[in-house]
């Protein structure tokens, strides 16, 4: 199958390297410097350094001839990037199946990646994401990974699923587009309040109880909009959460051991180089629960610290005066 991968960040660059052993991969990045680099010495030295791109895979800044090929668009932008690639798509009339792997709420719209794509595609195209466990670090090493894949339709998910499976990257078909949308979206800011948890030396049982009552919280949102909630015991839900709540890959849990160390958020993310998407979903996150008459106070004492109405300090003392009561999903 030919694919063409959008966005040569971290993420591109780690589903370039894994798929090119079975597929025709094509990478595209907006960057010249970036594309003559990967060129040159076949390695992402700005956004991915220390990982080899495979020679067959082709490397390309021309939108219109990278996806002109392609079977199969594999969407690897930040959240916000995801509704600027597709406007290119639409503009251009490319009309492909596509798969997204970005974790997030859009920005200011509170929309869900999927929601995103129908507003500027339709309804009708084959859509879908890759979510779950997964740093791109152990992925381009070949390191054992599993993963969900969910689409607006059924056969594609699973056809899809078959398709991109290897030897290293075990894919699981899900019907569930929006609790594994909504799994990987709320984890990372969840990773914010682990990284919180830790950095302030709580402790185990502080973290153990977090990642519990953390995973309540998603499955209560992901119920409101519609999920089915055996979703979030899979690898969109409990298998992401863990990962990214205890990995010290984790761009979000280092976030939030930072904000543990007083630093600024403008500190932290100057200093990370790399987007952490729980910073921009916390607020989404955080009024969606609002508007929905959802319980979440642990995701909504993130957004409040991210938004410097209080300290990462305050923020657990709140959380741990709160009320006793009966525990329930």
């Amino acid at each position: 199958m030919k694919i063409t991968v959008l966005g040569a960040g971290a993420w591109g660059t780690a589903l370039a390297i894994a798929f090119a052993g079975k597929h025709a991969v094509t990478l595209w990045t907006r960057e010249s410097d970036v594309a003559e680099d990967l060129r040159s010495t076949r390695e992402n030295r700005r956004f991915f350094p220390g990982y080899r791109l495979p020679e067959n895979v082709e490397v390309a800044t021309d939108f219109a001839s990278a996806v002109a090929p392609a079977e199969l668009l594999l969407i690897a932008t930040p959240t916000a990037g995801l509704r600027p690639t597709l406007q290119i798509l639409h503009d251009q009339g490319v009309v492909r199946p596509l798969i997204w792997v970005c974790k997030g709420f859009e920005a200011g719209t509170g929309r869900l990646p999927h929601q995103v794509v129908a507003e500027v595609l339709g309804k009708g195209v084959l859509s879908g994401v890759l979510s779950g466990p997964s740093f791109a670090e152990e992925v381009a090493a070949g390191q054992p990974t599993a993963v969900a894949l969910a689409a607006n339709s059924v056969d594609f998910s699973r056809q899809a699923a078959h398709e991109l499976h290897t030897q290293r990257l075990r894919i699981y078909a899900n019907d569930d587009l929006v609790g594994v949308e909504v799994g990987g979206a709320v984890k990372n800011v969840l990773a914010i309040a682990a990284g919180v948890c830790d950095g302030l030396g709580l402790g185990h049982n502080a973290r153990a109880a977090l990642l519990t009552r953390g995973l309540a919280e998603i499955a209560r949102l992901g119920e409101a909009l519609g999920a089915k909630r055996e979703t979030f015991m899979g690898l969109a839900g409990m298998g992401d959460l863990i990962l990214t709540c205890t990995g010290d890959l984790s761009r979000n849990r280092r976030v939030g051991l930072a904000l543990a160390e007083g630093k600024s958020l403008p500190q932290i993310l100057e200093e990370l180089g790399h987007v952490a998407e729980g910073v921009y979903t916390a607020r989404e996150v955080a009024r969606l629960a609002g508007e929905l008459g959802v319980e979440m106070p642990i995701s909504q004492a993130v957004a409040a610290v991210l938004a410097g109405q209080c300290s990462a300090v305050e923020a657990v003392e709140l959380l741990m005066a709160r009320d006793p009561r009966v525990e329930a999903a």
